[in-house]
């Protein structure tokens, strides 16, 4: 349960809990990974979120270092600065998520508020009086009072609020839902931008991103507010696995929506013919409007984007008579790899991971989350772009956790750069989508399992085709990145996916089972779930039958899933027909293990479900 407390009454919990360093940056022996990155308002300074460091940074751009740090109780996930540039808020992940208020000038946590469940994205109005945060796993908005401090209102949205931009007006809030929401085995299955009204804070329309449209990491609207802009993975999961070359299977894109039409103008592929650009993540605008920036953490890559003439070619490609020579229709604009020639340079970076970014002047500047570094590359087409990676802190050698964790996000070790592990598992869980892979035969797709615990339960694959982790780690990389890596590069991402641990679910109260869920235990076992599902793990590691399969895959036995994080790996069964748990457990063709619902009550219904969305 989220605790309520007064906003003045937080001054005083956040002074017993936080440590504040006024000065010279101190070397921090763990990892810093900035996410986030915004200037000042004099352009002088740039505040970086270190995740990993549970720190904010004051870095001074004319001299190229850190010259303060600010350490929190919990992880700092993304950054908003008041209009008047006086109050940094900083959102805190965890469970119990909060925003962190700083007093820019004195340099010190000034008080929090409570949101939701892994809080990003904090987003001020135009005239200073309300903060918008995402609340990535209550699938929600909050809508905070800043004279206030306190939230004044939830907002549902999707799945996944990840990325959120305001009008310059304030009139509308554009928020990016991170995954598909609904059944995988439709014709169409793709991420939406909800936008929201501020006043009345309602969603007034979900525009819906091409097909295959997944992994949304960044928003931003253009200065004049007629656009927004998102960035994507755009998945060809239609396909058969069967190569890379041309964007066969992943490729990244940018999605233009026009706000007064509240409807998508189109999408179009960051990458080139030859090479992906994969996982784009921070965008910005200028505010002059004549440029968009993309950072590609994947590539290791920004994007410089001509916004007028991409709009022009748009235009053209809606109005001009079909010729051989470039996409011709606005349904091929998709798929034209090489539609941003001439409005689009990729400049290199020389850290690892960029996500958040920030422009000032005529320089961008990047978070390189892997290597704790900014990094910084000057978008004047008249400049000669060489990058810089300054370091936030003393640097610490990898761990062999570090160092998986950063290979199973890099594209640079899949052939040409199409994509990484982390396209098709997004913090090593699922995108959402049905991958026709080859392990187990052709025309037969299979929905993206989440990687957690993947080592502690074997065999691996939704089909059990692999018989351990190990295995499905090096066979991805043959056969999914299309390349051939040392051995020690697969024994560290086994070490990464080996550490991850799982999320506290959002429908625990105060960290612990409600008192329905706690009912559902016992109907848990009742209705003989824990059969198959037994604690801690909640799978017997067994393959059964359970009459679930259709057509080829009729008579065929599957692997029994752990239900740990069952609430955040929708949609469920190997085809992805069953969005929520109450699907699994009520319809007609979900077996004669997991139809239960008419042995139960309403009541022990819905407890059931309130238990296994608690694990």
């Amino acid at each position: 349960m989220i605790r309520k407390f007064l906003f003045l009454a937080s001054l005083f919990m956040v002074a017993g809990l936080l440590c504040i360093s006024v000065g010279a940056a101190t070397a921090n022996p763990d990892p810093l990974s900035p996410v986030a990155v915004v200037a000042d308002r004099e352009g002088k300074h740039l505040f970086v979120a270190e995740y990993t460091g549970r720190r904010i940074a004051l870095f001074d751009i004319s001299e190229g270092t850190v010259t303060k740090t600010l350490p929190l109780d919990r992880s700092p996930s993304g950054l908003a600065l008041s209009s008047d540039g006086r109050t940094l808020f900083v959102t805190g992940d965890s469970p119990d998520g909060v925003v962190f208020v700083v007093d820019v000038g004195r340099w010190e946590v000034s008080g929090s508020i409570p949101v939701g469940h892994s809080p990003t994205a904090p987003v001020a109005s135009p005239d200073g009086k309300t903060l918008f945060v995402c609340n990535r796993f209550n699938n929600n908005v909050s809508a905070v009072d800043v004279p206030e401090g306190k939230e004044v209102g939830k907002i549902p949205v999707l799945r996944e609020p990840v990325a959120a931009a305001v009008t310059p007006d304030g009139k509308w809030l554009v928020v990016a839902n991170h995954l598909p929401a609904g059944p995988a085995d439709g014709d169409t299955t793709s991420a939406v931008v909800s936008i929201i009204a501020t006043v009345s804070r309602e969603v007034v329309a979900n525009v819906q991103l091409p097909n295959g449209s997944t992994g949304l990491r960044g928003v931003c609207v253009a200065p004049d507010g007629k656009f927004a802009y998102a960035t994507h993975l755009l998945s060809r999961y239609h396909l058969p696995t069967t190569q890379l070359e041309r964007g066969w299977m992943n490729t990244n894109a940018l999605s233009i929506i026009d706000l007064e039409k509240q409807s998508l103008v189109n999408a179009v592929l960051l990458d080139t013919v030859d090479q992906g650009a994969a996982n784009p993540w921070g965008i910005v605008c200028t505010e002059d409007g004549k440029t968009l920036c993309v950072a590609h953490a994947g590539t290791h890559e920004i994007s410089v984007i001509d916004p007028a003439g991409l709009h022009a070619k748009i235009e053209e490609a809606e109005n001009t008579p079909s010729t051989a020579y470039r996409a011709t229709t606005a349904e091929d604009v998709p798929n034209d790899l090489a539609f941003l020639v001439g409005v689009r340079r990729k400049l290199r970076l020389k850290g690892n991971g960029p996500r958040g970014l920030a422009v000032v002047g005529s320089k961008a500047y990047a978070a390189e989350y892997f290597t704790d570094s900014i990094g910084v590359v000057d978008i004047d087409p008249e400049a000669r772009p060489v990058a810089e990676s300054i370091a936030l802190g003393s640097g610490t050698p990898l761990s062999d956790e570090r160092k998986g964790e950063m290979l199973f996000n890099d594209a640079q070790i899949c052939f040409q750069h199409w994509q990484s592990c982390a396209s098709c598992h997004p913090d090593g869980r699922a995108d959402g989508l049905n991958w026709d892979l080859l392990n187990d035969g052709m025309g037969n797709p299979k929905n993206t399992k989440s990687l957690l615990l993947a080592h502690q339960t074997p065999p691996s694959m939704v089909s059990g085709i692999r018989g351990s982790a190990e295995l499905a780690v090096r066979a991805g990389i043959r056969h999914i990145l299309f390349t051939v890596q040392p051995e020690e590069d697969a024994v560290a991402i086994d070490a990464y996916l080996k550490s991850m641990q799982p999320v506290p679910s959002p429908h625990l109260v105060g960290g612990e089972m409600s008192d329905s869920a706690k009912r559902g235990a016992s109907v848990f076992g009742k209705a003989g779930c824990e059969d198959c599902h037994p604690q801690p793990l909640f799978t017997d590691l067994k393959q059964y039958d359970v009459g679930v399969g259709k057509g080829n895959e009729k008579g065929k036995t599957f692997d029994t899933p752990t239900l740990v994080e069952v609430w955040r790996t929708a949609p469920c069964f190997y085809d992805g027909r069953a969005v929520t748990i109450d699907d699994i457990l009520s319809r007609e063709d979900s077996g004669e293990n997991h139809r239960v619902a008419p042995q139960l009550t309403e009541t022990e219904l819905s407890d059931l479900v309130e238990f296994v969305l608690s694990q």
